[in-house]
Parts: C-alpha cells; sequence; structure tokens
C-alpha cells in the first residue's frame, strides 16, 4: 500500500523546519521506502508497518508542539505487489512520452 502523509505542528511558532526533520529521520530510519517532498511524505508498506510509523512521526511532532494536524490518504491496491512507488510514475511517463518533473 501507498500512504501520502503530512504532520503540521501547531502552536510551535512560524517554522516547521526542526518538527519536519524529525519526523524525516524517523521515516529514513524505519527502511520503509518513502519518497519526502515540500508538501508531505509518500511511504510503502504492509499497513500495520505504515501505520505504526505515522504513529511515530506523530508522536515525535507531539514533542515539539502543543497541537499536530495529520493528514493521510491511503492507496490500497492488494493485487498489486510493491514497489509501486516508482511503479505508478513510470506509467503516467509511459503514457505522457516524457519525463514528469520531481
Amino acid at each position: 500500500m501507498l500512504v501520502e502523509f503530512s504532520i503540521v505542528p501547531v502552536g510551535s511558532g512560524e517554522s516547521m523546519g526542526e518538527a519536519i526533520a524529525s519526523v524525516v529521520k524517523l521515516v529514513d530510519e524505519s527502511g520503509i521506502p518513502y519518497k519526502a517532498n515540500a508538501m508531505g511524505t509518500i511511504i510503502e508498506g504492509a499497513w500495520d508497518d505504515c501505520m505504526g510509523l505515522i504513529k511515530k512521526c506523530h508522536e515525535e511532532v507531539m514533542k515539539k508542539a502543543p497541537r499536530a494536524v495529520s493528514h493521510i490518504q491511503i492507496d490500497l491496491r492488494p493485487s498489486k505487489p510493491l514497489d509501486r512507488l516508482d511503479e505508478k510514475m513510470k506509467s503516467v511517463e509511459k503514457r505522457l512520452g516524457k519525463k514528469v518533473k520531481s
């Protein structure tokens, strides 16, 4: 399954860089395949692994802010194997006939 998530610290000032860096560190150390971008992170794995990691990330943000807002979007397609993190974009690029900016 693919899961895109973002966790926004609320009440800790204008800058979110420190909280976001601590979340990306957790994601990176988890060993779960991921892609981080300017607006969130996409991870790929089993349900329990993904949700467990998101819970840890949410708890990490809560150490730095009195409140956090999480957005989670799930793409669950059991008939497809893992490695959809890259394959979905390759499919789009094939149809476009060119690479998409990332």
